[in-house]
């Protein structure tokens, strides 16, 4: 997560689990397998239609990298959050494939990330964690908190736009 936020404190052993998971801002071993195993099933269109995987290739190794991620539908568009802020790796290779990815559910979608400017982000922040409860941990604003909690990380946590390329 970017320098500066600090995770909010929930006290119970889940949301502790989920953050070691990602110590660092990095998923560990147990959380790259089961990144994997959600990707898959994801990407089958298994899950709800809003879970979805994001697929990009590597920008160092040109390898495709799979990553489940939540999209949410607000207003008629869509959007990727980035629960951990922006310096993670699927936003570096995103950008250096020209914003470009592909979107997994049931079928594949070739789109566009825009990133969502500051000022934009609060409301869809709150939305996100509405519908996200695994980015609750690493995002330090309850769910429930009202839009100047949101307004005070927007800086911090990333959203993007999707559009079809």
């Amino acid at each position: 997560m970017a320098k500066g936020i600090q995770k909010r404190e929930e006290g119970d052993m889940l949301s502790d689990f989920k953050r070691w998971m990602y110590k660092g801002d990095k998923p560990n071993a147990l959380a790259k397998l089961l990144n994997d195993i959600s990707a898959k099933l994801h990407s089958l269109g298994i899950a709800p239609d809003y879970m979805v995987t994001l697929e990009v290739p590597g920008r160092k190794s040109g390898k495709m990298v799979s990553l489940p991620l939540v999209l949410l539908k607000e207003n008629g568009r869509r959007y990727l959050v980035s629960m951990l802020g922006d310096h993670v790796q699927w936003i570096l290779n995103v950008q250096a494939n020209g914003n470009k990815a592909t979107l997994h559910h049931g079928g594949r979608e070739e789109i566009r990330l825009q990133e969502i400017p500051i000022a934009d982000r609060a409301p869809l922040l709150k939305a996100y964690l509405k519908i996200a409860p695994g980015a609750r941990p690493h995002i330090p604003a309850d769910k429930d908190a009202p839009i100047s909690a949101f307004e005070k990380i927007a800086a911090e946590i990333p959203v993007f736009e999707v559009f079809g390329a």
